[in-house]
């Protein structure tokens, strides 16, 4: 039998905050536009520029510590961290090494085995992002974009508490909930607002002491953390079973192929010279801003799970899924509020927007329709203005663009017939036209009976009540 081993993972997670402008500065820090058009003298580092920090960048950092368990550090100031990188424009990144405005945290999540287990968080700290490179292949250099410098980050270190990839996920779907639910990010991964670096090391099971570290950097899924992983554990493991010795390095994991390559060796010695930034005043959080952060937290989801199952009484997996978003969430909340039914708005979010989201790709912060065009459709439906499949069809058009379904539904002309004399006239000439269906209904075959349902509702173009023509034809019948 070989050794049995076991992983040791500890997080860097680098959240890009929602706020309007920047950290030290008024530039917007909206997504995409063109190269360098979000730029001022201050986040490109120009001599003599004075930074200001941005005061909801400290609330929503205070807010996610709070949320995290975290002790806030009352009396805090911002260091500069010394490295030269032609993204980086001053040749420092203003960050917190001393004084890290939450300390001391931890969050709770689930374990395979059906148990919890607190990841612990060391520090959380506020930081400013740094610009991109671009390599332009045809030109043959770099060219560096500044519209990101400046970008306020909270940067949140975890403990080393974590064991597997399964426990890593979890830990960043909680993080990822907290943050969302805040409102303090959208947490993308995709667009880069949230990224995650994995610490990662091999010990002997039962070992004490913590064997050498890499750090894995580059990682925009989950999915490409999980592999990450498994191929650097293992890649370890192989490292050891030799008879080698893991060297403490940072490494980039390719998704595509499938595995890591060294980028850079990250000795502890590695010195950044840090110390306090002598163009920014100390960050004094006072009572009455504590507790004004603390009022205005929001319900988190753990709570409102327990509140949506004695409240509105819907099945435990809807409850999942819809609090699993914070947009979902409000959608639902705010859809019952108008019309007062949970478990059909549920339905409509359960079924066909869950649909339509995965066939259009869309994540649910996306969805475009308000709560009142839902609640009204669902209005129609129970008034028997429209039938199933009608609203199915005018829900499509609303997903896309958050029409009024009543007023769609007179403009299109797809009320539901549900004038007796009229549909009794089209039953009789289905029935009529169809001597075979009928002579095999007598006989007892159920199927002709659905096959002159459809007709009848072909007849009446789908805007038929299909109760009032299950009646009608098995009165004539």
């Amino acid at each position: 039998m070989g050794k049995e081993y076991e992983t040791v993972i500890g997080l860097e997670v680098h959240v890009e905050l929602a706020t309007k402008t920047k950290i030290f500065c008024g530039c917007s820090t909206a997504f995409g536009g063109a190269p360098n058009t979000h730029t001022c003298p201050v986040c490109t580092g120009m001599p003599g520029s004075l930074p200001v920090l941005n005061k909801q960048v400290l609330e929503y950092a205070v807010a996610v510590g709070l949320a995290t368990n975290c002790e806030i550090t009352r009396y805090g100031k911002f260091d500069r961290k010394n490295y030269f990188y032609p993204d980086n424009p001053q040749n420092y990144q203003i960050s917190q090494l001393y004084l890290p405005i939450c300390r001391n945290g931890g969050v709770e999540i689930e374990t395979e085995a059906g148990g919890t287990k607190t990841i612990g968080i060391h520090e959380i700290h506020m930081e400013e992002d740094a610009g991109k490179l671009i390599h332009d292949e045809w030109e043959d250099c770099s060219l560096v974009d500044y519209n990101r410098s400046g970008v306020p980050l909270i940067e949140i270190v975890s403990e080393p508490d974590m064991r597997n990839a399964e426990e890593v996920i979890a830990c960043l779907e909680k993080l990822r909930l907290i943050i969302q639910y805040l409102g303090a990010s959208d947490c993308k991964l995709q667009e880069g607002s949230m990224r995650a670096d994995v610490n990662l090391s091999i010990r002997e099971a039962g070992a004490a002491d913590f064997g050498t570290r890499t750090e894995m950097k580059n990682l925009n899924s989950f999915k490409a953390i999980s592999r990450a992983i498994e191929g650097e554990a293992a890649r370890q493991i192989e490292i050891l079973e030799a008879g080698g010795n893991v060297i403490q390095e940072t490494r980039r994991w390719d998704d595509v192929k499938g595995e890591s390559y060294a980028m850079r060796s990250k000795e502890d010695a590695q010195d950044y010279r840090y110390f306090p930034d002598p163009d920014l005043v100390p960050v004094v959080i006072s009572d009455e801003m504590l507790s004004q952060i603390r009022a205005k937290q929001p319900e988190f989801r753990t709570e409102k799970m327990r509140r949506y199952k004695t409240e509105y009484g819907i099945p435990d997996y809807d409850i999942d899924i819809i609090t699993g978003s914070k947009h979902m969430a409000d959608l639902f909340e705010e859809t019952v509020a108008v019309c007062g039914q949970p478990k059909k708005v549920s339905n409509w979010l359960m079924g066909e927007t869950m649909r339509l989201m995965k066939e259009k790709g869309t994540d649910a912060e996306d969805l475009c329709f308000s709560p009142e065009n839902l609640a009204k459709l669902i209005g129609l439906v129970e008034s028997k203005a429209v039938n199933n499949a009608v609203a199915k069809e005018v829900f499509e058009v609303m997903f896309e663009q958050d029409i009024d379904p009543a007023h769609y539904v007179e403009e299109k002309g797809l009320k539901t017939v549900n004038d007796e004399g009229a549909l009794r006239r089209t039953a009789a000439e289905v029935i009529a036209a169809n001597p075979q269906s009928v002579n095999d209904y007598h006989s007892g075959k159920e199927k002709a009976f659905g096959f002159l349902v459809g007709q009848t509702m072909k007849a009446m173009k789908g805007k038929a009540d299909p109760g009032m023509v299950n009646r009608l034809l098995k009165e004539l019948l």
